[in-house]
């Protein structure tokens, strides 16, 4: 966390002061709000681009906290989940109640301008809780473009409590609400029913709103279109094809410019010099792994220090600040719940709903930040569908292109076989695991935002936190997973089950028994075991099954361990043996076509 701009002391955000009392800070807010209010634009204003990600305990529902100064106040400010009501309907929701019940000096009450009576909804509810509380009435400029005018005076006496109005992208308003931040107060609303509050809510309105007609603008065409069942087709294909050019222009710019110079010329002589210190031996074979002409190879000598650290500093966290500065974008103008819409309807039909878009499309860059963001969906099972299918069926960056490196340059039909066979597969395991698995996945219930201009620093913030929180928690795991890989090596147990699955891969694949080894060896890195494979002189149809199956099958060993922090031991089972019979039925099967065409 870090304190705000304002802070005379930025910087020490672990004992923020009071700058009269030099006491740190006791105070505390909430900023409350429906999701899509301009929330995180108006958290980053107030606390800076620096924040603290937490998960709420045992949940993975999280906020952010930041530290705000002002005055003679200073306050940890608390961005609660988004949510439409405190009367929990998922666990955002549930999240939210409990944060506002929990207390604070002050709530800070986010509505959105352009969608008042919705918004007054939720914001009835807190003030029924005697919370004291002020109004910043965002995104008012966007009200008034659609011809929406809202009166805060009014508003200000229907409610009871301060309210400001503000535009949290261009910072208009931000200093008013802190200089009535002491004004907050708890509002005269006595607890009601559901049916009372609509009905106050329906009266405040109409005493501080005014709507005049407008005519539609391209702006206004464009959101519309984007919801088309046809016309968001089109619109989603360009603006995900234009995504993954970005994010591959992005992220291999980064590999040959910043990160491969780095290991080239800055950590393989401290990996040169620590291998002559530590000479022949285990230490050496874990750190350094194996030398090739007695230098390391990054991507193929295993080691803690070596492979460890270059799979996912410059292999994959290249393609994490990629994606994740492409789709914190695309949240910001106001995309993605409109992408989610669009896929809804299928996504639902396999037991998971629209938002399992987007860790879906994280994992075609790498299947580890696409796991981690299955946490945007609520329910146990849903994560358990979703991770299963991306561990089965989505092909990371690297896998891709093992692919069509293996099998493009003999003919592009079959690249196009095997893409083919995993989108079945990923259709039809995910309806499997829909009907078989107990419970339901919840409705899609999703604000459609207006397109608009995104903050800088919120779009920063969200992009620090995000890579941070793969690092923080992708790195021990990785490292751990390579020494533990490192250690099986060594005593000799993978060249064993190796051995035991020949049979296995001659009778239903049709692949020689020494193929086992190579696609065993697909844990570690699957495009080492492709090498592997390539001296068996596979004829195309087998190399096409043997393809099939590697992709299928362990995810590199970075997405094992993850897999394993958010799946648990018992379901992480359960989901790998989905994946190997998944993987050997679809092997089969296709072994199976290619002996009935002759």
């Amino acid at each position: 966390m870090s304190c705000s701009r304002s802070c005379p002391r930025r910087g020490s955000c672990a004992t923020c002061p009071s700058p009269s009392s030099g006491e740190p800070c006791r105070g505390k807010l909430l900023l409350v709000g429906n999701p899509n209010v301009g929330k995180s634009a108006l958290f980053s204003r107030l606390t800076g681009t620096h924040a603290l990600s937490s998960n709420y305990p045992g949940t993975t529902v999280g906020f952010l906290e930041g530290r705000l100064a002002h005055g003679e106040r200073c306050y940890r400010l608390v961005d609660v989940p988004g949510a439409y009501t405190l009367e929990a309907t998922n666990e955002a929701e549930e999240i939210a109640s409990r944060i506002v019940d929990e207390g604070a000096d002050a709530a800070i009450l986010v509505l959105d301008a352009t969608a008042l009576e919705r918004n007054l909804v939720l914001a009835l509810e807190v003030l029924e809780r005697k919370l004291p509380a002020l109004v910043a009435l965002n995104m008012v400029d966007e009200a008034r473009h659609k011809g929406i005018s809202v009166d805060p005076a009014a508003l200000e006496e229907a409610l009871g409590i301060p309210v400001v109005s503000t535009v949290a992208v261009t910072g208009q308003g931000v200093k008013e609400l802190l200089d009535r931040l002491p004004e907050a107060r708890p509002a005269r609303f006595a607890p009601s029913s559901k049916e009372e509050r609509w009905v106050a809510v329906g009266r405040i309105v109409e005493s501080v709103q005014k709507v005049t007609h407008r005519h539609h603008t391209w702006r206004d065409r464009l959101e519309d279109a984007s919801v088309d069942p046809l016309w968001g087709i089109l619109v989603g294909a360009l603006v995900l094809g234009g995504s993954f050019l970005l994010v591959r222009t992005l992220g291999e710019g980064l590999i040959d410019h910043v990160f491969d110079p780095f290991f080239e010329n800055l950590w393989r002589p401290l990996l040169d010099r620590l291998g002559t210190a530590l000479g022949p031996g285990t230490a050496r074979d874990l750190l350094l792994g194996t030398l090739f002409d007695g230098q390391v190879d990054f991507e193929q000598s295993f080691g803690i220090l070596s492979t460890g650290l270059y799979v996912e500093f410059a292999m994959v966290l290249p393609y994490i600040l990629a994606f994740y500065g492409v789709l914190s974008l695309l949240e910001d103008v106001g995309y993605l719940p409109r992408l989610a819409v669009l896929f809804d309807a299928l996504l639902h039909r396999m037991g998971i709903h629209g938002y399992a878009v987007i860790p879906t499309l994280l994992g075609l860059g790498c299947n580890v930040p696409g796991i981690l963001a299955t946490r945007v969906l609520e329910s146990r099972r849903e994560r358990f569908i979703a991770c299963t299918l991306i561990s089965v069926a989505v092909p990371c960056t690297a896998l891709q292109a093992m692919i069509v490196g293996s099998l493009g340059a003999i003919s592009m039909g079959y690249v196009a076989l095997v893409y083919g066979v995993l989108l079945l597969s990923w259709l039809l395991l995910g309806r499997f695991l829909h009907r078989i698995l107990p419970g339901f996945s919840p409705e899609l219930i999703v604000e459609i935002p207006p397109y608009r201009l995104p903050s800088p620093g919120a779009l920063g913030m969200k992009l620090a936190l995000r890579v941070k929180d793969f690092l923080v928690e992708a790195t021990p795991l990785v490292l751990g997973g390579i020494l533990l890989v490192d250690l099986l090596e060594m005593v000799g147990a993978m060249t064993l089950l190796a051995r035991i699955l020949g049979p296995l891969f001659r009778w239903v694949l049709g692949l020689p028994g020494e193929a086992a080894g190579p696609i065993v060896m697909g844990l570690f890195r699957k495009d080492i075991a492709m090498g592997l494979l390539l001296p068996l002189h596979l004829s195309p149809r087998q190399l096409v099954v043997a393809t099939t199956v590697l992709s299928m099958t362990f995810p590199c060993i970075a997405t094992f361990v993850v897999l394993l922090k958010e799946l648990g031991g018992r379901d992480t089972l359960r989901s790998m043996g989905l994946m190997i019979a998944a993987a050997l039925l679809a092997g089969g099967l296709l072994n199976a076509l290619f002996l009935l065409l002759g």
